[in-house]
């Protein structure tokens, strides 16, 4: 649920904060364009510390924590976690540490899931696939439901070094894909918001019949119903989305252009202690 919080001199046009482990959250960005287009955004990929599947979910907390105290220092009127991973292991825990709205992917793309079929899949990061969270969120929905979590540790790597077109790629998805077709499923959740880029692979995979589910265009739906509620819904024309990376500005930049349709300025927001912090954390681990 999201408490609502005293909104008296928050402007409405402030920034939504909006945050993942790389260029997959640019797939729930694009749906923000889409349906929240006169709202200004802030994006931070944390590119030096991905992927975010294979951490321990103490990393994962933490770095979640870092990244929503930079954000209040932004001035951010909400955040979305465009990040499955991020939303699995450490929502309800930093929900009830901020005061701002932070919203997940977990349960909106649960809810869109049940609306479609029966017979669940999720492709996800290993660590959100060990989590059990979509099949915890779909059962809640409705108990008669059958799901299958995969948790698919290749996907974001092979994207974030731009081989889509690998032979490799596809070979690696088809390994993914085989025990959720033997299931015959009927519909399948992108479990991280990478996996959208491999849309074309995982058509001509899957039989035409299953249905593919984004919960970025839920997870945006949720937002903008919480904004209207909050009365913080942008009114005005937003100013350029602000892209801000731990990791290196040009890679990134490079990357995201195909998929932005331009080449985005990018900055690098590091703090020396978020890197102590961090290591001192992989060290306890």
């Amino acid at each position: 649920m999201l408490r609502r919080f005293d909104s008296r001199g928050v402007k409405q046009a402030a920034p939504i904060g909006l945050f993942d482990s790389g260029v997959g959250g640019l797939t729930v960005l694009r749906e923000l364009y889409r349906q929240l287009p006169h709202e200004s955004v802030i994006y931070f990929g944390d590119t030096a510390r991905l992927p975010y599947g294979d951490r321990s979910p103490a990393q994962i907390l933490q770095y979640v924590r870092e990244i929503l105290t930079w954000m209040e220092q932004q001035g951010t009127k909400m955040v979305i976690m465009a990040c499955n991973t991020s939303s699995a292991l450490a929502l309800e825990t930093v929900r009830s540490e901020f005061s701002l709205p932070i919203l997940g992917l977990i349960l909106p793309g649960a809810r869109a899931a049940v609306q479609q079929g029966r017979r669940i899949g999720v492709i996800a990061t290993p660590a959100t696939a060990a989590s059990r969270a979509y099949s915890r969120a779909i059962l809640e929905i409705d108990a008669a439901t059958q799901v299958w979590e995969v948790g698919c540790p290749e996907f974001v790597p092979l994207i974030e070094s731009d081989r889509l077109a690998d032979p490799y790629t596809a070979a690696i998805a088809q390994s993914y894909l085989e025990p959720l077709i033997e299931q015959q499923i009927d519909t399948l959740i992108y479990g991280c918001t990478h996996y959208p880029y491999l849309a074309p692979i995982l058509r001509q995979l899957l039989p035409p019949s299953v249905k593919l589910v984004d919960p970025a265009v839920s997870v945006i739906a949720a937002a903008a119903q919480a904004l209207d509620l909050l009365v913080l819904k942008g009114v005005r024309s937003p100013v350029p989305t602000r892209f801000c990376v731990s990791g290196s500005p040009h890679t990134f930049s490079q990357l995201a252009a195909p998929w932005l349709g331009c080449t985005p300025v990018v900055e690098q927001v590091m703090p020396s202690h978020w890197v102590a912090q961090s290591t001192a954390l992989e060290a306890v681990e």
